[in-house]
Protein backbone atom coordinates (compact mmCIF):
# COMPACT_ATOMS: atom_id res chain seq x y z
CA UNK A 1 0.00 0.00 0.00
CA UNK A 2 1.08 3.54 -0.72
CA UNK A 3 0.31 6.75 1.08
CA UNK A 4 -1.53 9.42 -0.92
CA UNK A 5 -2.07 13.07 -0.04
CA UNK A 6 -5.48 14.26 -1.20
CA UNK A 7 -6.54 17.89 -1.21
CA UNK A 8 -9.80 19.53 -2.14
CA UNK A 9 -12.83 21.23 -0.66
CA UNK A 10 -16.34 20.43 0.50
CA UNK A 11 -19.50 22.49 0.85
CA UNK A 12 -20.39 23.82 4.26
CA UNK A 13 -22.79 26.43 5.60
CA UNK A 14 -20.23 29.20 5.14
CA UNK A 15 -19.16 28.23 1.62
CA UNK A 16 -16.40 25.80 0.76
CA UNK A 17 -14.01 24.39 3.38
CA UNK A 18 -10.58 23.27 2.12
CA UNK A 19 -9.04 20.00 3.33
CA UNK A 20 -5.84 17.99 2.97
CA UNK A 21 -5.75 14.40 4.15
CA UNK A 22 -3.34 11.48 3.91
CA UNK A 23 -4.73 8.01 3.23
CA UNK A 24 -3.25 4.57 2.65
CA UNK A 25 -4.52 2.98 -0.55
CA UNK A 26 -3.39 0.63 -3.30
CA UNK A 27 -3.90 3.18 -6.09
CA UNK A 28 -5.11 6.71 -6.77
CA UNK A 29 -8.73 5.70 -7.45
CA UNK A 30 -9.03 3.92 -4.11
CA UNK A 31 -7.52 6.95 -2.39
CA UNK A 32 -10.30 9.10 -3.90
CA UNK A 33 -12.95 6.63 -2.73
CA UNK A 34 -11.57 6.62 0.82
CA UNK A 35 -11.70 10.42 0.90
CA UNK A 36 -15.31 10.44 -0.30
CA UNK A 37 -16.29 8.00 2.45
CA UNK A 38 -14.20 9.61 5.20
CA UNK A 39 -15.07 13.26 4.56
CA UNK A 40 -18.66 12.34 3.76
CA UNK A 41 -19.17 10.52 7.04
CA UNK A 42 -17.29 13.03 9.21
CA UNK A 43 -19.04 16.09 7.82
CA UNK A 44 -22.33 14.55 6.66
CA UNK A 45 -21.77 15.45 3.00
CA UNK A 46 -22.68 13.65 -0.21
CA UNK A 47 -20.15 12.85 -2.92
CA UNK A 48 -21.51 15.67 -5.07
CA UNK A 49 -20.67 18.14 -2.29
CA UNK A 50 -16.99 17.08 -2.16
CA UNK A 51 -14.51 18.31 -4.77
CA UNK A 52 -11.15 16.55 -4.95
CA UNK A 53 -8.59 18.81 -6.59
CA UNK A 54 -5.32 16.88 -6.30
CA UNK A 55 -4.09 13.39 -5.45
CA UNK A 56 -0.34 12.89 -5.05
CA UNK A 57 1.71 9.92 -3.91
CA UNK A 58 3.51 10.79 -0.67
Amino acid sequence: MSTYTVSGQFQSRDGFQPFTKEVDAENEDLARERIYTTVGSQHNRKRTQIEIEEVTAA
